[in-house]
């Protein structure tokens, strides 16, 4: 193990123990100067295209409509049960469901994006659960991952508690401080781009150092890590909080977007919900619209919808959808065809 390792196990520690700020700001400049493999560069991603978030209920219209998407985006957590951390083996395999994904693979590109890391988790950093997403890159070999920018397990006295929703983190700069040995770490794990989710949020910290952009820019080039532009988010959070979400846009640097997001949602008892239950409002569009250009290392657009809302939407309904992200791909993502020579 190398010194550097060393020390960011010692700083994360067990039971995510704290150092002193010195040491974390020492080892900031480390991490920041760490040459990781070629294979993290943003430059070399791939362009896949469109994507579709894998539902169970989606699978006949995954296997009749092949044509309309050009990968699959999984959540790993719903193909194995997690029976926590002191059980051995952890993690059991929903065998049918992941014997489907490895047949499927063999066709198309799977990209994974994980709920369970729990990544600003202060009290505790799941190594299990890195070595988990690293044993599924050995035979998927996914060409980047994500996860959720924000924490979904707390202390509880003597146990864990998993609160069932993606907490958002304060936009601090002690945040970055803890998230970017933990960053580095996964990224020595798994060769490829690591990526994280800009989060949904009904409540905002007070006293924050930065506004999101700012937090975003600062944490990618910190640890970097790149970014998952969830546009349904960003619409959710100007719905419920009144921010503009183009003044962020305009900040926000879009070269470490490797992926973006949208969804649909729906109004629940004066909010709008992150609810993935519809195809996208117009005001996401747009966005996506304004957006596409100006993301030079984009590898894809995902839409996502839970099998439980595929019936109301239809199969009509989400093959128009996926239609309209490729012709919003093929104008502005899409890889020139190099010229020929007669």
């Amino acid at each position: 193990m190398s010194q550097l390792a060393s020390d960011i196990d010692f700083f994360l520690g067990a039971g995510g123990s704290r150092c002193s700020l010195p040491l974390i700001e020492r080892y900031s400049l480390e991490i920041r100067s760490l040459r990781l493999p070629e294979m993290n560069d943003p430059s070399s991603v791939r362009k896949l295209g469109i994507g579709l978030l894998y539902q169970e209920e989606l699978r006949p219209f995954i296997e009749s409509e092949r044509a309309r998407f050009d990968f699959l985006e999984v959540v790993p957590d719903i193909l194995w049960t997690d029976q926590g951390s002191h059980a051995n083996p952890r993690y059991i395999e929903a065998t049918h469901r992941a014997h489907f994904l490895r047949e499927f693979s063999t066709e198309v590109p799977i990209v994974l994006h994980s709920i369970g890391l729990s990544i600003g988790s202060a009290h505790h950093f799941d190594r299990e659960h890195i070595s988990q997403i690293a044993d599924w890159y050995e035979w998927l070999k996914f060409p980047w991952h994500s996860d959720h920018l924000a924490f979904i397990s707390a202390e509880h006295g003597a146990n864990e508690l998993n609160v069932g929703v993606t907490l958002p983190l304060p936009y601090d700069q002690e945040t970055i401080d803890l998230l970017a040995p933990r960053i580095a770490e996964i990224r020595s794990r798994i060769p490829v781009p690591f990526l994280l989710e800009n989060n949904v949020y009904f409540f905002e910290y007070p006293h924050q150092d930065f506004d999101e952009a700012t937090f975003l820019n600062r944490l990618c080039e910190t640890s970097g890590c790149r970014l998952l532009l969830d546009l349904h988010n960003l619409y959710t959070n100007s719905r419920n909080n009144d921010i503009d979400s183009y003044a962020l846009l305009e900040k926000l640097n879009l070269e470490n977007v490797i992926e973006i997001h949208i969804a649909g949602g729906m109004e629940d008892d004066g909010f709008y919900q992150d609810a993935h239950s519809d195809t996208s409002p117009p005001a996401v569009w747009t966005l996506l619209e304004w957006v596409l250009p100006h993301c030079p290392n984009l590898g894809g657009i995902v839409f996502e919808l839970l099998g439980s809302w595929y019936i109301d939407v239809g199969a009509d309904r989400l093959a128009a959808q996926l239609s309209q992200m490729r012709e919003m791909w093929m104008r502005y993502c899409a890889a020139p065809q190099p010229e020929l020579v007669l």
